[in-house]
């Protein structure tokens, strides 16, 4: 679980409080997050922590859950974070600011798994947010992570499954930094891999500071 990030986007409140432990629906992101992992079955869990650590570990470590802190002391992209945690593919990996509909996370590993492929990437339909993140599928499969100019109306949610051969990527040198997970798995595809376009219920995400009153005060919408 990746919780490392500065939430520059979120900037003032990302200041003073680290993104995950923000809320939504008045509960911390993080918290709800990981109750719904543990309900689908994924232990123990890996929290990588960098930016106000001391805040998300705080909250997040009286859960009654098999719960690991890493640190990742510069925010150095998504794949350094990953590469922090060491941990064996196959292996979940997900942000810790992002709700999902209930049940998706467990629903998304079994469909990797039953596919057989290097990995998976899921996918929303959501226009307009987050912004810049439309994947290029073709027949169930991930051919391009990011390709600006696909106008399925899909986007890629941070919710992404590591199989071996997207491991052994990650293993290697990565453009950077940042060093990002999208370049891993590109690579991984680019060389012939398999990776399943998995698609999600909507997700929801604090953004900037409006959805932090939006998500919590429904009659505001």
């Amino acid at each position: 679980m990746m919780a490392a990030g500065l939430g520059t986007r979120l900037r003032p409140l990302s200041e003073r409080w680290p993104k995950p432990i923000l809320p939504i629906d008045g509960r911390p992101v993080i918290v709800t997050l990981l109750h719904e992992l543990a309900v689908g079955g994924f232990d123990p869990v890996v929290v990588v922590t960098g930016h106000l650590a001391d805040q998300v570990e705080e909250l997040v470590a009286p859960l009654p859950y098999d719960i690991r802190f890493v640190s990742q002391p510069e925010p150095l992209g998504s794949a350094d974070a990953v590469r922090r945690a060491q941990v064996e593919a196959p292996f979940l990996v997900t942000a810790a600011d992002t709700v999902y509909r209930r049940g998706d996370s467990a629903q998304f590993w079994r469909r990797f798994e039953e596919s057989g492929s290097a990995g998976a990437i899921s996918m929303r339909r959501q226009p307009g947010r987050p912004v810049g993140t439309q994947i290029g599928t073709e027949g169930g499969r991930v051919v391009k992570v990011v390709d600006p100019t696909d106008e399925s109306g899909f986007t890629a949610a941070p919710l992404m499954a590591v199989g071996d051969p997207v491991a052994r990527e990650l293993a290697e040198d990565l453009p950077g930094p940042p060093f990002e997970l999208a370049t891993a798995f590109q690579r991984a595809i680019d060389a012939g891999e398999h990776v399943e376009a998995i698609a999600i219920g909507n997700t929801r995400d604090l953004t900037d500071p409006l959805d932090l009153v939006e998500e919590n005060f429904s009659y505001l919408r």
